[in-house]
């Protein structure tokens, strides 16, 4: 007889009573008989919200993605609907991407907020993330889901819910929701449907969503110049194919090449090894259409299609991959100056970034009168900051892991927009005689040259995540005194709300919601931030270097010494 520990024999008996199906009690059986692992490994503990909603591996048990453990979801986000919205008719819009199950899942979380007298807008078929936040309040919802994993691998699929102003849930609320999820019994869960409840939606709301993409993605491009920007775009089989064509066809723009391989949405994504424009490798045919088809610029967007990858032009007529810091500021300072053109800066607006993008942000804001404001990694802290500060404009902003926000008419990272708004950047620059390259390097020149690189370690599995928070006791319990030979000046502590200055080892509160994150800052102006990621079963290590460049013509040598810098770093902190 195999041993399985009194808590986790408890919680499976729990899916061997009749408020489960047939199939799930008889496989769960079958585990129990014939791998003690992979049912360890499915019920050891809930699936919890993370960084972006709740993702998981697809499969039977409590650590897993399935009707039960959506389901419980949704009855729980129903209950606190009802309590927090006494009396109104109750609204939900829902979305999901291309992934296996995304759209029998989404119909089952449908079916639940029905039975539960919540009139629920469902997309007729997959759409966009960012297109869901605008949906929820266009209808005006009291809140919306998304089904997505984002980039993650194909077993994977998640659940992001988005409260009244198009934002992701944050707290209080996520934790008053979880406490009810969690105090649940899955017999609770209302799966029967009232159909009349539920609305398909599609054309409509796509067009509303599209022309507002266009409206506030455009800054006065003459047709000549888009005429001449030749575009290479793939949606990597995912959202973005329902979309950004159309937007940059309305925009204008009619010299667009889709990678017709990876047109076709497919759960498998079976051309890349990730659908993740993070990777390089994912963006290989697009760049390869580009040199057949002597493109400017080649964008890519991940599954959901709320961030993008964007390769451009060098010096040298080579197409090489941007970071996400690096369009970031691109686009954050375009489109300041456009406001600055427009007479609409008056010193009540605002830009946003997150702790571990580059600082090179800060030297914008200062340098266009406008303020920087900075939360933890994810869109939901900038659409908090819109709500939290209703007297300031927001321009718009952007993390370091390739999503990017443009303006307030979405609450959410929205590559369609985006996609539209580096076009306008290099469509314009390239009519000027110039490059999106070349805009990069003026920066650079205006606002220091800031170089970043991101170090992500992959540890799976039970024993993968007890090494990651061993990784983060470690360099807490033994904070580094050094990087690279240089003197660790100050460390901040998300989890503790602490920066400390070790010169005079003072210390002073950091005002943002705990997480943990661990940011060293060195003399020589390193800063090198450590955080596992709340989405993917990973360790990230974000290094920035940044020094003063003098004119264009040092660019490349400049940029040379800021990656040499990057290297000894890496060695020295042995990040293998």
């Amino acid at each position: 007889m195999i041993h399985i520990e009194p808590e986790l024999l408890d919680k499976v008996n729990t899916w061997l009573t009749p408020a489960f199906d047939k199939e799930t009690q008889e496989y769960i059986k079958t585990l129990i008989a014939e791998d003690p692992k992979t049912l360890k490994e499915s019920f050891y503990k809930n699936l919890e919200f993370g960084t972006g909603g709740m993702r998981g591996v697809m499969g039977i048990g409590t650590n897993r993605i399935n009707k039960y453990t959506l389901g419980k979801n949704t009855q729980g986000l129903s209950d606190y609907m009802h309590s927090v919205f006494p009396g109104e008719q109750l609204k939900v819009a829902i979305a999901y991407d291309c992934r296996h199950n995304s759209k029998s899942l989404a119909k089952i979380v449908a079916n639940v907020f029905s039975a539960n007298n919540i009139e629920v807008f469902l997309f007729e078929d997959l759409r966009p993330t960012p297109e869901l936040s605008f949906a929820l309040k266009h209808l005006n919802c009291h809140c919306g889901i998304v089904l997505t994993a984002s980039h993650n691998p194909p077993e994977y699929n998640g659940y992001k819910v988005y409260w009244q102003d198009g934002g992701q849930l944050v707290p209080p609320q996520d934790a008053e929701i979880i406490s009810i999820i969690n105090a649940l019994d899955y017999g609770a869960i209302k799966f029967e449907p009232n159909e009349k409840l539920i609305t398909y939606i599609g054309e409509d709301i796509d067009n509303a969503f599209i022309d507002a993409a266009v409206k506030n993605g455009s800054f006065n491009t003459p047709q000549s110049a888009k005429d001449e920007l030749n575009i290479v775009f793939t949606s990597l089989h995912g959202t973005s194919i329902t979309a950004v064509p159309e937007t940059l066809n309305r925009a204008g723009y009619k010299q667009v090449n889709i990678v017709e391989e990876q047109r076709v949405p497919d759960g498998d994504f079976p051309t890349v090894k990730s659908p993740n424009p993070e990777e390089p490798e994912a963006l290989k045919m697009a760049l390869e259409l580009a040199n057949k088809t002597h493109g400017d610029i080649v964008i890519g967007t991940d599954p959901d299609c709320d961030r993008l990858g964007v390769a451009v032009r060098n010096l040298d007529g080579e197409l090489v991959l941007l970071n996400g810091n690096q369009t970031m500021v691109l686009m954050t300072a375009f489109l300041t100056e456009q406001w600055k053109k427009s007479n609409k800066i008056n010193g009540q607006e605002f830009i946003a970034s997150t702790i571990v993008s580059t600082p090179m942000m800060q030297n914008i804001a200062d340098a266009y009168n406008v303020e920087l404001k900075v939360g933890l990694t994810g869109f939901k802290w900038i659409a908090k900051m819109i709500k939290d500060f209703p007297e300031l404009n927001f321009i718009g902003g952007g993390e370091e892991s390739f999503g990017f926000m443009v303006g307030d008419f979405v609450r959410d990272k929205d590559a369609v927009t985006s996609t539209l708004l580096i076009c306008e950047i290099a469509a314009q620059a390239k009519a000027e005689g110039s490059s999106v390259y070349k805009k990069l390097i003026d920066l650079y020149v205006n606002h220091g040259m800031f170089k970043e690189r991101l170090i992500s370690m992959t540890k799976k599995g039970i024993e993968g995540a007890q090494e990651i928070k061993q990784m983060m006791i470690d360099a807490r319990e033994n904070p580094l005194q050094t990087v690279n030979g240089s003197k660790v000046i100050k460390i901040e502590d998300y989890q503790l709300s602490t920066a400390t200055n070790t010169i005079n080892n003072t210390v002073t509160p950091l005002d943002i919601p705990k997480s943990n994150v661990l940011i060293y800052y060195t003399e020589d102006g390193s800063k090198i931030a450590l955080r596992p990621s709340g989405t993917e079963p990973k360790i990230k290590f974000y290094i920035s270097v940044n020094t003063v460049l003098e004119s264009a013509a040092h660019f490349q040598s400049t940029e040379n010494k800021l990656e040499t810098k990057i290297d000894a770093i890496i060695k020295d902190m042995q990040l293998h």
